[in-house]
């Protein structure tokens, strides 16, 4: 019996040892060819594995993108999100957060740039599972800064009055430009200028600039 658990157990370890490797490569070419770039045939001869085999840990492609989009956002929240968690309620948490995201997509965590904007681009028209698992992804990142901002205004440090769902649609627009230009033109300076702009924007609203460090 307790032969039979150990094979039992190490064959789930395999199986999700392949599995964690399969979804280490489709983040990576959702990122630059989009989720409809996925097929179970490719990465079974891209990683040789058995196509019988990536069949069986995913089951259809639509599964096989779903566990994409779900692997992304662990990715996401461990490079934007969790860095600043640790740091009380404030500007600072707000600016450390908007930083990290410019960080995340200039330092290519995905090979495409933001994952999130590239597949939500391709998603936006349609309807389904994906879409819906993207749509609540977006919310939860807006939502997520909304609080951010709302944390800060409790904390004294951002105007009672400041409109915090037009400031929140501002910072996302900045962050986007900037990963689509420089994905697109292969030039970095334009996190710079995104940067410069959301510490502009910030020094509006905050009720000390000393509490904004100073943008590159």
């Amino acid at each position: 019996m307790a032969a039979t658990a150990t094979h039992t157990d190490g064959r789930i370890a395999r199986g999700n040892q392949t599995r964690q490797t399969i979804l280490k490569r489709t983040v990576e070419i959702a990122s630059v060819e989009g989720l409809e770039g996925l097929s179970l045939g490719r990465l079974a001869s891209e990683l040789k594995l058995s196509k019988s085999g990536v069949f069986a840990l995913f089951g259809s492609k639509e599964d096989l993108q779903l566990a994409t989009v779900r692997a992304a956002i662990k990715v996401y929240l461990e490079h934007v999100v969790q860095p600043a968690r640790d740091l009380p309620p404030g500007v600072d948490r707000l600016w450390r957060v908007c930083t990290g995201w410019l960080t995340y997509s200039r330092e290519r965590v995905f090979p495409g740039g933001c994952f999130f904007y590239s597949v939500s681009a391709e998603y936006g028209a349609r309807e389904g599972k994906v879409h819906d698992t993207l749509a609540a992804a977006r919310t939860n990142w807006f939502a997520y800064l909304e609080q951010t901002v709302r944390e800060a205004q409790q904390a004294g440090e951002i105007a009672a009055d400041a409109d915090v769902p037009q400031l929140v649609f501002e910072i996302v627009a900045l962050l986007e430009m900037a990963n689509a230009e420089s994905v697109l033109h292969d030039e970095s300076t334009y996190y710079d200028m995104a940067a410069k702009a959301i510490a502009s924007r910030l020094r509006a609203v905050v009720t000390d600039p000393e509490l904004l460090p100073e943008a590159p």
